[in-house]
């Protein structure tokens, strides 16, 4: 019977590598389970029913690729490199020369450990308070703000692979440095283009698009000098050498983000939105191929398609292209001069009080209401729902037509009803409602300027011609709820339904409003 001798070296070897292969397949399997999970939160989410669910599922998509990520960065500090062989035939760790015994923590592990919980504290506490304090309406400057954590991540990302692995010789460095340049790009693009966004969203900065001179030649100089700087990145060997294309690169990709946006104007914001959630996405893809990470590479290209998606459908609903959306210039402050209520008389506009639109409400069949975002504003939306159950009890058929820039962003409205405890079945998009409003008897306009104009329809010279809007004036009788008369709507577009025989004002705040109908009702 042959003798099998026991070889400290060998075992000491099996115990490094049974950790390691343990811990990268959990590691596998992890990220394709959250990878799945993210699958089902966009299907999820694509319709109103589902949200919830698919908001679950991407956060269990995101805890399980957290602990994977945290467990495997833990294992991989411990064991932080391959086996070598040394002179009395045993083994050790490249970084660990003097053969330490395996599995015991070295003190770079609770370092590494402490910085995670550190960050995770940080990153959740802000995330805790946001929720708690930002409103609904302030919903799509709080995402434009995310998109830019995203991007500066990206460029942080860049920049540290860099330093760690340098210029050096060979096909596969090449490679790395175009991916750390494609990131700090992307990045930096999505990073100060979504500051932007946030800026003008919030009302800190003006709406109104910058049109420099030559602004798309200038745009597109920038893309070129970027594409060049990343090649003169890739060709570089040594730290010092490749900071140079590199910070350029980054300046250049700032000041690029930033114009991008800040010649968009506000009628366009909502396609923006989705534009900055795309470009996160390439952001956090190209940050996956730096690290090597593969979640987070398929996570970025699910972001990325997405938002392109979306921003697909936005420009349908806006009857634009997307390329038109990024050269800018529609929906500033101010209206062009075919647009501006000074230059075309509509005629005079009549007005309704509380009292005389619930007794329309009171005889009304079928009721239509269109929200728009000052009725977030205003913060009516709670008193509209309850406006909507009040007809209900009465037998009157009442419905939500939502168009699909209500917003501003994408699902804004969507999102503003359901806080208000609206149901799903009682909100319709503009494409399911728009042939029937010859047979509504009244529909509410609340809040909504550009998305019920006609003018789309019946001004060729108008700067929403050809925008989808939807058909309230077929209606028996139009009220339109709105602060003052003075105020032109976000795309600075004069609305001829304002004046239509078959369409009252009922100015005032929108609240407050229909509060009042409530209570005359």
């Amino acid at each position: 019977m042959e003798t099998v001798t026991y070889n400290p070296a060998l075992a000491q070897m099996g115990e490094y590598l049974a950790v390691l292969t343990g811990a990268q397949r959990f590691q596998s399997l992890a990220y394709i389970a959250a990878a799945l999970l993210f699958i089902l939160a966009l299907a999820g989410l694509s319709k109103q029913k589902s949200a919830r669910n698919g908001n679950f599922a991407g956060i269990a998509g995101m805890v399980i690729a957290l602990i994977a990520t945290v467990a495997i960065t833990v294992v991989t500090t411990v064991f932080p490199g391959p086996l070598v062989a040394t002179s009395d035939g045993s083994f050790a760790l490249v970084n660990d020369p003097a053969g330490a015994a395996f599995g015991v923590a070295a003190p770079d592990v609770w370092v590494t450990f402490l910085l995670i919980v550190v960050a995770l504290a940080i990153g959740g506490a802000i995330g805790i308070l946001k929720a708690k304090h930002v409103k609904m309406t302030e919903m799509p400057e709080l995402v434009a703000m995310l998109h830019s954590f995203v991007g500066a991540a990206a460029v942080l990302v860049g920049f540290c692979s860099f330093i760690t692995d340098p210029g050096a010789e060979g096909v596969e460095n090449a490679w790395h440095l175009g991916e750390v340049g494609l990131a700090i790009f992307i990045g930096a693009v999505t990073l100060t283009g979504s500051v932007v966004a946030y800026l003008k969203l919030s009302a800190k900065i003006s709406g109104k698009p910058l049109t420099l001179p030559g602004r798309n030649a200038i745009n597109a100089a920038m893309i070129v000098v970027s594409l060049g700087l990343i090649v003169w990145l890739i060709n570089t060997r040594g730290l010092e050498a490749g900071l140079v294309p590199l910070i350029i690169l980054t300046v250049v990709s700032l000041v690029l983000g930033a114009h991008l946006v800040l010649a968009i104007g506000g009628g366009d914001m909502p396609v923006v939105v989705s534009m900055l959630n795309s470009y996160s996405g390439w952001a956090a893809a190209m940050a996956g191929f730096t690290l090597g990470n593969d979640l987070l590479i398929i996570t970025g290209a699910l972001v990325g398609s997405s938002g392109a998606y979306l921003s697909y459908i936005m420009c349908q609903g806006m009857n634009r292209s997307f390329i038109s959306v990024i050269l800018g210039g529609f929906g500033g402050e101010g209206a062009t001069p075919a647009a501006s209520a000074e230059e075309k008389d509509y005629g005079a506009y009549t007005e309704a009080t509380a009292e005389e639109v619930a007794a329309l409400l009171k005889d009304a069949k079928k009721v239509v209401i269109a929200p728009g975002y000052g009725m977030a504003v205003a913060q009516a939306q709670f008193p509209v729902a309850d406006l909507t159950r009040r007809l209900q009890e009465a037998g009157t058929d009442v419905v939500f037509a939502v168009h699909p820039v209500a917003g501003r962003m994408p699902g804004h409205m969507n999102v503003l009803l359901a806080e208000a405890k609206v149901p799903y079945d009682n909100v319709y998009e503009m494409d399911e409602v728009n042939d029937d409003f010859g047979d509504v008897d009244v529909v509410l306009v609340i809040g909504a300027n550009d998305t019920v104009n006609p003018a789309a329809e019946t001004e060729p010279d108008s700067p929403i011609a050809g925008m989808p809007v939807m058909h309230v004036w077929e209606a028996g009788k139009v009220i339109v709820f709105k602060r003052g008369m003075g105020n032109a709507g976000y795309a600075g577009v004069q609305n001829p339904l304002f004046f239509n025989d078959n369409t009252d004002m009922l100015l005032g705040d929108a609240k407050a409003s229909v509060d009042a109908i409530v209570a005359a009702l």
